[in-house]
């Protein structure tokens, strides 16, 4: 989600589990300023994810050697950064974009997801997602979390740090996280970060193999506005002719579209 929205929380939907009864905390700023639409199903679930969390995480996801920009450019177009991994072979992920904030996604491995961006700050981002885990001990596992990211730039490189909240709906698997919530919190913490790694990686190669990725960019099918956010914040694209190439392609294509209709 990816995820990344929908990529984070389809990852952890295995080891994250259900929690007991809390009490009632109140909203953090970034909620209460969040100026997202809610449906009530994401309200009520986000209301179970913040009272009463299973687990709890904050961890670094590694650094990214990357400008701010360009690493806000993949993190806000997880299609984009989907598309990249499987032609890098980094992951299966599929991610496909509702709207500007909204996403849905699968990891190939069992685990598929809906995700929504809560709220976007020059370095920091706050994402609600749901998902579902299928495998052979448990069956089908829903869960939920919340997520606040803030990025720490450091020189040429990026610092994510990521807070988490996590809910799953299954009891059984609430007893064994319970039980082993060391163990299960480390698979929380590698599952969690699993994505802005990749991210992470994409960024770098788009930053030191320019040429290349710029190729690849050109021939990948994307909307428009969303390719031309990846063009916007690497100049090396603009400067080897990528995105004017990818202009003419589309025009020509809605060219010979409107043709076709008019016969």
């Amino acid at each position: 989600m990816t995820r990344n929205g929908a990529i984070l929380v389809v990852a952890a939907g295995l080891i994250v589990t259900s929690a007991g009864t809390a009490p009632s905390r109140p909203w953090p700023p970034p909620l209460v300023e969040s100026t997202a639409v809610l449906t009530p199903e994401v309200s009520a679930a986000l209301e179970c994810v913040w009272t009463t969390p299973t687990l709890r995480r904050r961890v670094h996801a590694g650094s990214a050697r990357a400008p701010l920009e360009v690493y806000l450019a993949f993190l806000d177009t997880p299609e984009v950064t989907a598309a990249a991994a499987r032609f890098l072979k980094l992951a299966s992920y599929d991610v496909h974009v509702l709207d500007d904030d909204r996403y849905e996604g699968d990891d190939g491995e069992g685990a598929r997801g809906f995700s929504q961006v809560l709220r976007r700050d020059r370095q920091r981002r706050v994402i609600f997602s749901q998902g579902e885990y299928t495998g052979p001990i448990f069956g089908t596992v829903r869960g939920s979390a919340l997520m606040v990211l803030d990025l720490e730039p450091r020189g040429d490189s990026i610092e994510p740090n990521l807070a988490a909240y996590l809910y799953v709906e299954d009891h059984l698997a609430a007893g064994l996280t319970r039980l082993f919530a060391g163990t299960l919190g480390f698979l929380a913490d590698r599952k969690l970060t699993r994505g802005l790694r990749i991210t992470a990686e994409v960024a770098e190669w788009a930053v030191n193999r320019p040429g290349d990725f710029c190729a690849w960019l050109a021939r990948e099918p994307l909307a428009t506005d969303r390719r031309h956010r990846i063009v916007a914040a690497l100049p090396a694209c603009s400067r080897t002719g990528q995105s004017l190439e990818i202009d003419r392609d589309e025009v020509g294509g809605r060219s010979l579209a409107a043709a076709g209709s008019g016969r």
